[in-house]
């Protein structure tokens, strides 16, 4: 069945929305995702989707083409990463309102775009509006971040996340779910769902490829915040995203920890930055006992490199 076309621009116009997704072997997921879409952007104004494809075995790039013909199927020609996909579809179009960054396994609700972007409208230091993200239980799934420190490694070695999330100094996961109001700001939040001002798209640019996955989306949102602009959560946009492969994963759990003291060290010097990666060793060899964080402790020492069945995961690991 083919899904109806969300309303597209006049030609050689610009979009008030771009929706931007990256997918690789996403055949079994993407067309919910599809058939919630025309329904997500109602009220939105113009929307162009772009969805590339990093090198799918499974047919996805066909399959979307089959399902909804409006969508532009950019081919990336191999499995380049995801802040990667993210760039070639930010270059194909510069949206007037935003771009909404999206997991192809992210299903957002009916008329959601347009509250994110009146969300991002109505603040003129607003870079970026996050939707509040639940499981397929309908249960708040914690999404937002506070910015990586030392103090916040160390809080989460020694209470575990969870509980150190309940501490502003002490973790990085916002847990409390009284935090969750509409207009609650954070210093980034999961990439799963992103929607990105046209002034921050301006202010920032690109996406890091060089962390292929995990971390992207904290660089990016900590670059919009080094631009003066916040991020806030627009409560009452809602996408489900089921997720949780990296919590199983034992490449994904080391990929996502490498890629935290790379980031942190990215930013800071290099004595705070061995600080870090010591708190961050510590958290992981406290649970060695988990498969996940033995491996993730043995990929900090040695160092671990992008496998390329890495983005495979990533639609359902944030």
């Amino acid at each position: 069945m083919t899904v109806p076309s969300p309303h597209p621009p006049r030609p050689g116009d610009e979009p008030d929305v771009l929706v931007a997704v990256v997918t690789y072997n996403s055949a079994n997921i993407v067309n919910r995702f599809l058939e919630a879409l025309p329904g997500a952007l109602a009220g939105a104004g113009t929307a162009t989707v772009v969805v590339v494809d990093n090198d799918s075995q499974d047919g996805t790039a066909s399959l979307v083409r089959s399902l909804a013909p409006w969508v532009v199927v950019v081919e990336a020609g191999g499995n380049l990463g995801y802040a990667a996909g993210i760039n070639r579809a930010l270059a194909h179009t510069r949206p007037r309102r935003g771009a909404y960054i999206l997991n192809p396994d992210a299903v957002p609700s009916p008329g959601s775009v347009d509250i994110l972007a009146r969300a991002a409208e109505e603040h003129d230091r607003t870079g970026i509006t996050v939707p509040r993200i639940v499981g397929a239980d309908g249960r708040l799934k914690p999404s937002l971040r506070r910015e990586p420190t030392i103090a916040r490694a160390f809080g989460e070695a020694l209470l575990g996340g969870h509980r150190a999330g309940r501490f502003a100094a002490l973790g990085e996961v916002m847990t409390d779910s009284a935090l969750y109001v509409d207009g609650a700001r954070a210093d980034w939040a999961t990439g799963a769902a992103m929607f990105v001002a046209r002034r921050a798209i301006d202010a920032v640019g690109s996406w890091a490829e060089e962390y292929f996955l995990y971390s992207e989306e904290t660089d990016f949102a900590l670059r919009v915040r080094d631009a003066g602009l916040e991020l806030r959560l627009a409560a009452s946009a809602e996408v489900v995203h089921p997720g949780g492969e990296q919590t199983t994963s034992p490449w994904l759990w080391s990929l996502a920890t490498v890629n935290r003291t790379r980031l942190y060290r990215s930013r800071h010097g290099r004595a705070p930055s061995a600080i870090f990666f010591g708190a961050v060793l510590l958290n992981e060899c406290l649970r060695a006992r988990r498969p996940t964080s033995w491996e993730a402790a043995r990929a900090l020492v040695r160092g671990v490199r992008p496998r390329g069945d890495s983005i495979a995961l990533s639609v359902a690991a944030r």
